[in-house]
């Protein structure tokens, strides 16, 4: 562990450099106009923000078109980032299904590109179903991770991508992957959930970008939330800083490769997220956050799980 105040502002995703902590477009959908959307986008990109995570199954396709709406022709060192493994479920109790199979992954890249309007998309995770929280795959949704990255492989050989990620992956399967070239992993992660420290770690060794979601926690069922947590928000009074703020600070000071892609529909929220950067952390501040998380996984809703 290191004290925050010497971390790096920038990291790396594959071969792309970015800043550390990005944005994620997940609640740009419903409930959100589109005029409102397209302010945070471009003040995001305005604040420097050059990570953005998105995927086709957020608001059926709406998220994207936002984007799309929002920061076209896009800068030259915007780094999309989408993710292939579900589709919006229009007429089902849920709002996602699995789309597991390898025709599937690749018709959801297909709709990556139409909707974000680029030839290629620099990262593309492959929302696998082995761990939670979320969907879990059933009779032919349950497909070889082999079979899968030879899709996501002959998709970067063909140009459409430009490296593959992997989210919701243990350990083991993260292992196997390794030989396919693997950017990136995103899994639920945060100060009060270390459910998924093991695979965090071979992040660290393999190096290899770690962008946990649910950073802050959520407000699906299950999740709690992390600014609620009475050391958080005890370390934040100490220090003069918001408890989202200590919570995102926390994950930066964790390892040089952990990525943020905080979402929010707020710019006031979105520059607060951005200034976590700055915020350093003591290394005792460290050590009390780092006696809160729990390593036992949780019981997550899986219906309300979008990401």
């Amino acid at each position: 562990m290191t004290d925050s105040a010497h971390i790096e502002k920038y990291g790396r995703i594959g071969h792309w450099t970015v800043g550390r902590v990005g944005y994620g477009a997940m609640q740009l959908g419903d409930g959100v106009s589109a005029d409102d959307a397209v302010a945070v986008l471009r003040r995001a990109v305005e604040l420097g923000v050059n990570h953005i995570d998105t995927a086709s199954f957020y608001a059926d396709g709406e998220v994207n078109r936002r984007i799309l709406q929002a920061l076209a022709p896009y800068p030259k060192d915007l780094v999309l980032v989408s993710k292939v493994g579900a589709v919006h479920n229009n007429d089902g109790p849920l709002p996602l299904k699995a789309a597991q199979k390898p025709a599937e992954l690749r018709a959801a890249v297909e709709t990556d590109l139409r909707q974000l309007g680029v030839d290629r998309i620099p990262v593309v995770n492959l929302r696998r179903l082995d761990v939670g929280p979320g969907l879990t795959a059933e009779g032919d949704q349950i497909v070889s991770l082999d079979d899968q990255l030879a899709e996501m492989i002959s998709l970067r050989d063909e140009g459409k991508i430009g490296a593959i990620g992997l989210s919701a992956v243990g350990p083991d399967v993260l292992r196997r992957a390794l030989p396919a070239g693997i950017a990136c992993v995103q899994n639920s992660y945060s100060v009060l959930d270390r459910s998924q420290e093991a695979t965090f770690d071979l992040c660290v060794d393999e190096g290899i970008a770690w962008v946990p979601f649910f950073p802050l926690g959520s407000a699906f069922p299950g999740f709690p939330n992390v600014a609620d947590d009475t050391t958080v928000r005890a370390v934040a009074s100490d220090i003069g800083a918001a408890p989202a703020q200590i919570a995102l600070a926390w994950l930066l000071a964790r390892s040089p490769n952990t990525l943020l892609i905080p979402g929010t529909r707020s710019i006031a929220h979105l520059e607060q997220n951005l200034d976590a950067a700055e915020v350093a952390l003591p290394a005792e501040s460290l050590a009390r956050l780092d006696a809160v998380g729990s390593r036992e996984p949780a019981d997550h809703d899986a219906g309300a799980f979008l990401d």
